[in-house]
């Protein structure tokens, strides 16, 4: 009879006593929401990456929405986005009735191609989206320089990607907005919870009201004097203590996670089949959120996703292209041949166990299934 097999999840937050300590702290406090707690953790954020604002939101796509709003897109305008993404990526201007255009990816970086971008802008586009893939920073210089020069604004998703650099500095300290995200299986975690980072304090500003119902801050009217339109994108104090336990450790997190990196492209390097994530290079700092490899195109992804499962090691298709969802599909009619690059990548690529505290002796395992499987 076969021994039972020990299953390796995906993903793993790293969570201890600090968390524990934090969190009773505030529930005897018995302030829950819009507390201090909160203020302490944007500050740490802002201070973390660089930028002078951080206003804390519900989730990464709360984030992304209100941009978004501010930005004032909404029908009839074009946004273009990554197509390989977590489907947030576009939704977050959708949800302001703005179509998306999608531009190919570099099959290096897997992050927007600044030529595909320049290539899909029209009269009628009015934002970037871009994102930070795998948490690999995109080229956010020739972004940069392509929204500047066709009056557009530029917002970064780097809801994968916080701790990492782009040309010696953090994302969020190079001007555009930038929002982060703590989903579990993300380098820190709140549980959910996403933050929003700005060197604007008009934007700021907004940001706070906006996530609060558009209440007034101004310190004119009432605690129900509402000046715009907004909606309930508040955090709770509860998750801001647990992100400050988070934060106290996460240059150990981005370290062990590095080094798990590591292992994993040295386990790999006799694997037959099978491609390791690009490298760092001198103007790209990687913060490891999932580590993805890339599988020869004469390998069968399915059948070899479904060894690995056989041997308990779970593997997520990582990740399906936004404009081949369903939705997109059937409300914009995109279809397959519109990003060759991308979706190329998505139909060979796949996520390995990758989490801060994976032992060596796992990570072998799942290599050595790996390696039969191809």
């Amino acid at each position: 009879m076969r021994e039972a097999l020990r299953e390796l999840p995906l993903s793993r937050p790293w969570l201890d006593e600090r968390e524990e300590e934090l969190v009773l702290e505030v529930l005897r406090s018995g302030r829950l929401s819009l507390g201090p707690w909160i203020e302490r953790f944007e500050d740490e954020v802002a201070q973390r990456v660089g930028a002078p604002y951080a206003a804390a939101v519900s989730s990464g796509t709360a984030g992304l929405h209100l941009l978004c709003k501010i930005a004032g897109l909404g029908p009839g305008d074009e946004v273009i986005t990554s197509p390989l993404s977590f489907v947030s990526s576009a939704n977050c201007f959708l949800l302001e009735g703005a179509t998306p255009l999608f531009a190919d990816v570099d099959p290096v970086t897997l992050n927007l191609d600044p030529s595909a971008v320049e290539a899909a802008v029209t009269e009628r586009t009015r934002a970037i989206v871009a994102v930070d893939m795998f948490g690999f920073p995109c080229e956010l210089d020739a972004l940069r320089a392509i929204a500047e020069r066709h009056g557009l604004a530029l917002i970064e998703d780097s809801c994968e990607s916080l701790g990492a650099e782009y040309r010696g500095r953090p994302l969020g300290a190079h001007g555009p907005s930038a929002v982060f995200a703590f989903y579990p299986n993300k380098q820190m975690t709140t549980g959910e919870g996403g933050v929003v980072t700005t060197h604007s304090e008009e934007e700021w500003r907004q940001l706070c009201s906006l996530r609060n119902q558009g209440r007034s801050y101004d310190g004119e009217g009432g605690w129900f004097h509402h000046v715009r339109l907004g909606l309930n994108y508040r955090w709770t104090d509860l998750q801001a203590a647990i992100g400050l336990a988070q934060l106290e450790k996460l240059d150990r997190i981005l370290e062990l996670r590095a080094a798990a990196a590591r292992r994993y492209g040295e386990l790999l390097g006799n694997v037959n089949g099978v491609e390791p994530p690009t490298p760092d290079d001198p103007n790209h700092r990687r913060s490891w959120f999932v580590y993805v490899v890339k599988l020869d195109r004469s390998l069968d992804r399915s059948a070899v996703m479904d060894a690995l499962r056989r041997e308990g090691i779970a593997t997520a298709e990582y990740v399906p292209c936004i404009h081949l969802q369903p939705y997109m599909r059937e409300r914009f009619g995109f279809a397959e041949g519109l990003c060759p690059i991308a979706e190329e990548t998505a139909r060979r690529t796949m996520a390995l166990p990758f989490f801060t505290q994976i032992e060596p002796d796992d990570q072998e395992r799942v290599v050595d299934v790996l390696r039969g499987a191809v």
